[in-house]
Protein backbone atom coordinates (compact mmCIF):
# COMPACT_ATOMS: atom_id res chain seq x y z
CA UNK A 1 0.00 0.00 0.00
CA UNK A 2 1.52 3.42 -0.94
CA UNK A 3 -0.59 5.45 1.46
CA UNK A 4 2.49 6.97 3.19
CA UNK A 5 3.30 8.03 0.02
CA UNK A 6 0.84 10.23 0.08
CA UNK A 7 0.02 11.39 3.91
CA UNK A 8 3.12 12.09 6.26
CA UNK A 9 3.96 13.25 9.85
CA UNK A 10 7.06 14.54 9.25
CA UNK A 11 7.06 17.28 6.55
CA UNK A 12 5.85 20.43 8.43
CA UNK A 13 9.50 20.63 10.13
CA UNK A 14 10.42 21.69 7.39
CA UNK A 15 12.00 25.16 7.85
CA UNK A 16 9.88 26.83 4.87
CA UNK A 17 6.79 26.44 6.86
CA UNK A 18 5.54 29.49 9.48
CA UNK A 19 2.97 29.59 12.16
CA UNK A 20 -0.44 31.91 11.03
CA UNK A 21 -1.19 33.71 14.05
CA UNK A 22 -4.30 35.36 14.90
CA UNK A 23 -5.31 36.90 18.03
CA UNK A 24 -2.18 35.36 19.90
CA UNK A 25 -3.15 32.09 18.64
CA UNK A 26 -1.96 29.86 16.12
CA UNK A 27 -4.07 29.18 13.46
CA UNK A 28 -2.35 27.82 10.17
CA UNK A 29 0.65 27.46 8.59
CA UNK A 30 1.82 29.63 5.77
CA UNK A 31 4.71 28.17 3.07
CA UNK A 32 7.20 29.92 1.58
CA UNK A 33 5.63 30.61 -1.92
CA UNK A 34 2.43 31.66 0.03
CA UNK A 35 4.54 34.03 2.00
CA UNK A 36 5.86 36.00 -1.03
CA UNK A 37 2.60 36.91 -1.88
CA UNK A 38 1.22 37.75 1.47
CA UNK A 39 4.55 40.83 2.34
CA UNK A 40 2.60 42.97 -0.50
CA UNK A 41 0.18 43.55 1.60
CA UNK A 42 1.86 44.94 5.20
CA UNK A 43 -1.32 46.77 6.25
CA UNK A 44 -3.00 43.11 6.84
CA UNK A 45 -0.06 40.83 7.34
CA UNK A 46 2.92 41.26 10.24
CA UNK A 47 5.83 39.08 8.77
CA UNK A 48 8.04 38.92 11.66
CA UNK A 49 10.92 37.12 13.30
CA UNK A 50 10.46 35.34 16.50
CA UNK A 51 12.74 33.67 18.64
CA UNK A 52 9.88 30.92 19.68
CA UNK A 53 9.66 29.92 16.39
CA UNK A 54 12.98 30.08 14.92
CA UNK A 55 11.32 30.56 11.18
CA UNK A 56 9.17 33.29 12.27
CA UNK A 57 5.71 34.25 12.10
CA UNK A 58 3.00 35.71 10.25
CA UNK A 59 0.01 37.55 11.86
CA UNK A 60 -3.08 38.95 10.75
CA UNK A 61 -2.71 43.01 11.70
CA UNK A 62 -3.65 42.83 15.54
CA UNK A 63 -4.98 46.40 14.74
CA UNK A 64 -7.94 44.55 13.16
CA UNK A 65 -10.67 45.10 15.87
CA UNK A 66 -13.25 41.98 15.44
CA UNK A 67 -14.55 38.98 13.75
CA UNK A 68 -15.77 41.29 10.91
CA UNK A 69 -13.47 43.26 10.36
CA UNK A 70 -10.74 40.25 10.43
CA UNK A 71 -13.17 38.74 8.04
CA UNK A 72 -13.11 41.37 5.68
CA UNK A 73 -9.45 42.71 5.38
CA UNK A 74 -8.62 39.24 4.51
CA UNK A 75 -11.22 38.88 1.93
CA UNK A 76 -9.88 41.79 0.24
CA UNK A 77 -6.21 40.22 -0.24
CA UNK A 78 -7.48 36.76 -1.09
CA UNK A 79 -9.89 38.33 -3.94
CA UNK A 80 -7.29 40.07 -4.91
CA UNK A 81 -4.74 37.03 -5.18
CA UNK A 82 -7.68 35.22 -7.23
CA UNK A 83 -8.17 37.89 -9.57
CA UNK A 84 -4.27 37.98 -10.33
CA UNK A 85 -4.50 33.83 -10.98
CA UNK A 86 -1.26 33.23 -8.41
CA UNK A 87 -2.93 29.82 -6.72
CA UNK A 88 -4.52 27.12 -7.98
CA UNK A 89 -6.17 26.64 -5.41
CA UNK A 90 -8.21 29.89 -5.49
CA UNK A 91 -9.40 29.13 -8.68
CA UNK A 92 -12.00 26.47 -7.17
CA UNK A 93 -13.27 29.51 -5.70
CA UNK A 94 -16.64 28.67 -4.17
CA UNK A 95 -18.06 31.33 -1.85
CA UNK A 96 -18.58 29.01 0.77
CA UNK A 97 -16.81 29.81 4.36
CA UNK A 98 -15.47 27.78 6.47
CA UNK A 99 -15.20 29.46 10.44
CA UNK A 100 -11.27 30.12 11.61
CA UNK A 101 -11.15 28.82 15.18
CA UNK A 102 -8.85 29.36 18.60
CA UNK A 103 -10.16 26.24 20.82
CA UNK A 104 -13.41 27.05 21.03
CA UNK A 105 -13.73 30.96 19.85
CA UNK A 106 -14.09 31.70 16.08
CA UNK A 107 -11.76 34.41 15.20
CA UNK A 108 -12.97 35.29 11.54
CA UNK A 109 -14.43 33.15 8.58
CA UNK A 110 -12.20 32.10 5.12
CA UNK A 111 -13.41 30.94 1.63
CA UNK A 112 -13.27 27.42 1.52
CA UNK A 113 -10.43 27.43 -1.33
CA UNK A 114 -8.18 29.36 0.64
CA UNK A 115 -7.82 27.24 3.60
CA UNK A 116 -5.21 25.17 2.14
CA UNK A 117 -2.82 28.05 1.16
CA UNK A 118 -3.17 29.17 5.31
CA UNK A 119 -2.41 25.71 6.39
CA UNK A 120 -5.71 25.72 8.24
CA UNK A 121 -7.19 23.29 10.25
CA UNK A 122 -10.37 22.10 7.88
CA UNK A 123 -13.52 19.93 9.52
CA UNK A 124 -15.59 17.66 7.60
CA UNK A 125 -18.22 14.79 8.09
CA UNK A 126 -17.98 11.20 5.98
CA UNK A 127 -20.40 8.78 6.27
CA UNK A 128 -19.36 5.24 4.88
CA UNK A 129 -22.42 3.58 3.42
CA UNK A 130 -22.66 -0.23 3.43
CA UNK A 131 -24.90 -3.31 3.03
CA UNK A 132 -24.16 -6.77 3.74
CA UNK A 133 -24.29 -9.02 0.53
CA UNK A 134 -25.92 -12.13 1.36
CA UNK A 135 -23.06 -13.32 -1.26
CA UNK A 136 -20.39 -10.94 -1.67
CA UNK A 137 -20.10 -10.29 1.82
CA UNK A 138 -19.61 -6.62 3.22
CA UNK A 139 -20.05 -3.95 0.23
CA UNK A 140 -19.35 -0.19 0.46
CA UNK A 141 -21.07 2.52 -1.67
CA UNK A 142 -18.53 4.71 -3.73
CA UNK A 143 -19.70 7.96 -5.35
CA UNK A 144 -17.56 9.38 -8.73
CA UNK A 145 -17.47 13.40 -8.55
CA UNK A 146 -19.19 15.31 -11.50
CA UNK A 147 -16.57 16.52 -13.80
CA UNK A 148 -17.71 19.83 -13.20
CA UNK A 149 -16.31 19.63 -9.49
CA UNK A 150 -14.02 22.83 -8.90
CA UNK A 151 -11.97 20.09 -6.69
CA UNK A 152 -10.93 16.49 -7.51
CA UNK A 153 -13.12 16.27 -10.37
CA UNK A 154 -14.35 12.83 -11.98
CA UNK A 155 -12.48 10.82 -8.97
CA UNK A 156 -13.93 8.25 -7.17
CA UNK A 157 -14.92 9.18 -3.29
CA UNK A 158 -17.24 8.23 -0.10
CA UNK A 159 -20.79 7.60 -0.68
CA UNK A 160 -21.26 11.16 0.86
CA UNK A 161 -18.65 14.02 2.28
CA UNK A 162 -18.99 17.17 3.24
CA UNK A 163 -17.15 20.40 5.05
CA UNK A 164 -18.61 22.09 8.21
CA UNK A 165 -19.47 25.39 6.88
CA UNK A 166 -20.30 28.23 8.92
CA UNK A 167 -23.49 27.80 11.01
CA UNK A 168 -23.62 24.26 10.29
CA UNK A 169 -23.36 21.66 13.10
CA UNK A 170 -21.73 17.94 12.79
CA UNK A 171 -24.81 15.59 12.87
CA UNK A 172 -26.61 18.86 11.05
CA UNK A 173 -24.47 18.93 8.39
CA UNK A 174 -23.70 14.63 8.07
CA UNK A 175 -28.07 14.65 7.27
CA UNK A 176 -27.63 17.13 5.19
CA UNK A 177 -25.08 16.02 2.65
CA UNK A 178 -26.80 12.73 3.01
CA UNK A 179 -29.73 14.18 1.33
CA UNK A 180 -28.06 16.33 -1.23
CA UNK A 181 -25.41 13.76 -2.24
CA UNK A 182 -26.66 10.35 -2.06
CA UNK A 183 -30.90 11.26 -1.59
CA UNK A 184 -31.05 9.04 1.65
CA UNK A 185 -34.44 9.31 3.22
CA UNK A 186 -35.09 10.11 7.13
CA UNK A 187 -36.20 6.86 7.74
CA UNK A 188 -32.32 5.55 6.92
CA UNK A 189 -30.61 8.19 7.92
CA UNK A 190 -31.20 8.18 11.40
CA UNK A 191 -29.46 5.19 11.53
CA UNK A 192 -26.23 6.86 11.67
CA UNK A 193 -23.89 5.48 13.75
CA UNK A 194 -20.78 7.79 14.95
CA UNK A 195 -17.62 5.71 14.77
CA UNK A 196 -14.89 8.93 15.80
CA UNK A 197 -12.52 11.18 13.79
CA UNK A 198 -9.91 10.12 11.00
CA UNK A 199 -7.18 12.95 11.33
CA UNK A 200 -4.46 13.17 8.92
CA UNK A 201 -1.72 15.60 7.24
CA UNK A 202 -1.95 15.78 3.35
CA UNK A 203 0.54 18.33 0.99
CA UNK A 204 -0.41 18.96 -2.77
CA UNK A 205 0.25 21.58 -5.05
CA UNK A 206 -2.86 23.02 -4.07
CA UNK A 207 -1.57 23.95 -0.02
CA UNK A 208 -1.62 22.16 3.15
CA UNK A 209 -4.66 20.36 4.18
CA UNK A 210 -4.51 19.41 7.82
CA UNK A 211 -8.04 17.87 8.26
CA UNK A 212 -10.49 16.05 10.58
CA UNK A 213 -13.20 14.29 9.47
CA UNK A 214 -16.27 12.70 11.41
CA UNK A 215 -16.83 9.57 10.65
CA UNK A 216 -20.11 8.16 10.50
CA UNK A 217 -21.51 4.26 9.81
CA UNK A 218 -24.91 3.72 8.00
CA UNK A 219 -25.36 0.31 7.05
CA UNK A 220 -28.18 0.12 4.06
CA UNK A 221 -30.83 -2.52 2.82
CA UNK A 222 -30.09 -4.35 -0.42
CA UNK A 223 -32.69 -2.48 -2.18
CA UNK A 224 -31.51 1.22 -1.71
CA UNK A 225 -29.93 2.46 -4.68
CA UNK A 226 -28.38 6.18 -4.09
CA UNK A 227 -29.18 9.19 -6.34
CA UNK A 228 -27.32 12.34 -6.36
CA UNK A 229 -29.81 15.19 -6.15
CA UNK A 230 -27.18 18.33 -6.20
CA UNK A 231 -25.52 18.09 -10.02
CA UNK A 232 -22.36 17.42 -7.55
CA UNK A 233 -22.15 13.45 -8.64
CA UNK A 234 -21.85 11.26 -11.64
CA UNK A 235 -22.22 7.94 -10.54
CA UNK A 236 -22.31 5.38 -7.45
CA UNK A 237 -21.19 2.20 -7.25
CA UNK A 238 -21.38 -0.69 -4.49
CA UNK A 239 -18.28 -2.34 -4.32
CA UNK A 240 -17.33 -6.00 -2.47
CA UNK A 241 -14.63 -4.90 0.59
CA UNK A 242 -11.98 -6.39 -1.40
CA UNK A 243 -12.50 -4.44 -4.72
CA UNK A 244 -12.52 -1.31 -2.65
CA UNK A 245 -9.12 -1.93 -1.23
CA UNK A 246 -7.99 -2.33 -5.01
CA UNK A 247 -9.62 0.81 -5.98
CA UNK A 248 -8.70 3.14 -2.89
CA UNK A 249 -4.87 2.49 -4.06
CA UNK A 250 -5.57 4.14 -7.74
CA UNK A 251 -5.10 7.75 -9.39
CA UNK A 252 -8.68 7.83 -9.33
CA UNK A 253 -9.29 7.68 -5.50
CA UNK A 254 -10.04 11.24 -4.18
CA UNK A 255 -6.92 11.32 -1.87
CA UNK A 256 -8.15 13.33 0.88
CA UNK A 257 -11.32 10.70 1.30
CA UNK A 258 -9.14 7.40 0.88
CA UNK A 259 -8.32 7.75 4.66
CA UNK A 260 -11.79 7.63 5.88
CA UNK A 261 -12.36 4.51 3.73
CA UNK A 262 -9.42 3.14 4.84
CA UNK A 263 -10.38 3.45 8.60
CA UNK A 264 -13.55 1.93 7.85
CA UNK A 265 -12.35 -1.35 6.18
CA UNK A 266 -9.45 -1.75 8.68
CA UNK A 267 -12.30 -1.55 11.69
CA UNK A 268 -14.48 -4.32 10.13
CA UNK A 269 -11.14 -6.40 9.55
CA UNK A 270 -10.68 -6.34 6.08
CA UNK A 271 -7.16 -4.42 6.27
CA UNK A 272 -5.12 -6.27 8.96
CA UNK A 273 -1.39 -6.45 9.93
CA UNK A 274 -1.34 -9.99 8.02
CA UNK A 275 -2.73 -8.35 5.27
CA UNK A 276 -0.40 -5.19 5.18
CA UNK A 277 3.62 -4.99 6.44
CA UNK A 278 3.23 -1.11 7.49
CA UNK A 279 -0.18 -1.51 8.94
CA UNK A 280 0.85 0.18 12.37
CA UNK A 281 2.26 3.23 10.34
CA UNK A 282 -1.03 3.33 8.63
CA UNK A 283 -3.13 3.55 11.61
CA UNK A 284 -1.07 6.04 12.77
CA UNK A 285 -1.33 8.76 9.12
CA UNK A 286 -5.14 7.72 10.22
CA UNK A 287 -5.04 9.56 13.58
CA UNK A 288 -2.43 12.96 13.14
CA UNK A 289 -2.49 14.72 16.48
CA UNK A 290 -2.79 18.05 14.32
CA UNK A 291 -2.49 19.44 17.29
CA UNK A 292 1.06 19.52 17.88
CA UNK A 293 1.73 21.52 14.87
CA UNK A 294 -0.04 24.61 16.14
CA UNK A 295 1.74 25.59 19.16
CA UNK A 296 2.66 28.92 19.11
CA UNK A 297 0.59 30.30 21.80
CA UNK A 298 1.85 27.42 24.30
CA UNK A 299 5.53 27.89 23.26
CA UNK A 300 5.03 31.26 23.93
CA UNK A 301 3.33 31.14 27.43
CA UNK A 302 6.54 29.03 28.08
CA UNK A 303 8.91 31.40 27.59
CA UNK A 304 6.81 33.58 29.66
CA UNK A 305 7.13 31.72 32.07
CA UNK A 306 11.15 31.25 31.61
CA UNK A 307 11.21 34.89 31.37
CA UNK A 308 12.78 34.66 28.25
CA UNK A 309 13.11 37.22 25.71
CA UNK A 310 10.04 37.52 22.80
CA UNK A 311 10.00 39.46 20.00
CA UNK A 312 6.77 41.08 19.45
CA UNK A 313 5.41 43.09 17.05
CA UNK A 314 6.96 46.32 17.44
CA UNK A 315 10.29 45.08 16.72
CA UNK A 316 11.98 46.12 13.91
CA UNK A 317 11.82 42.47 12.31
CA UNK A 318 8.12 43.18 11.70
CA UNK A 319 7.16 44.53 8.63
CA UNK A 320 3.60 45.30 9.47
CA UNK A 321 1.97 48.83 8.79
CA UNK A 322 -1.22 50.07 10.64
CA UNK A 323 -4.13 51.87 8.96
CA UNK A 324 -4.40 55.90 10.26
CA UNK A 325 -7.30 57.38 10.80
CA UNK A 326 -7.97 58.87 7.39
CA UNK A 327 -8.24 55.77 6.13
CA UNK A 328 -4.07 55.62 5.13
CA UNK A 329 -1.26 52.88 5.89
CA UNK A 330 1.49 53.95 7.36
CA UNK A 331 4.56 51.59 8.43
CA UNK A 332 5.18 50.90 12.23
CA UNK A 333 9.09 51.65 11.04
CA UNK A 334 8.96 54.46 9.39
Amino acid sequence: MTLRNNFHKKCFNKGDIRPFVVEGHQVGLIKSDVLKQLVKYPEVFCIRDCEQTKQGLVELNPAFRDYNERTEQLEKVLRDLRSNGLFPALQGWRDEYFEVKSEHRALLKMERAATPLFGVRKYGVDINGYVRHPTQGLCIWLQQRSNTKETWPGKWDNMVGGGLSVGFGIKETAIKEAAEEASIPKDLVKNLVSAGCVSFYFESRQGLFPNTEYVFDLELPLDFIPHNADGEVQAFELLPAKECVERLFTPDFKTTSAPVVIDFLIRHGHITADDVVDFTQIVELLHVPLQSLYTYKSRMEHAQKQNKKILCSEDKNCNCAKPLENGGIKSRHN
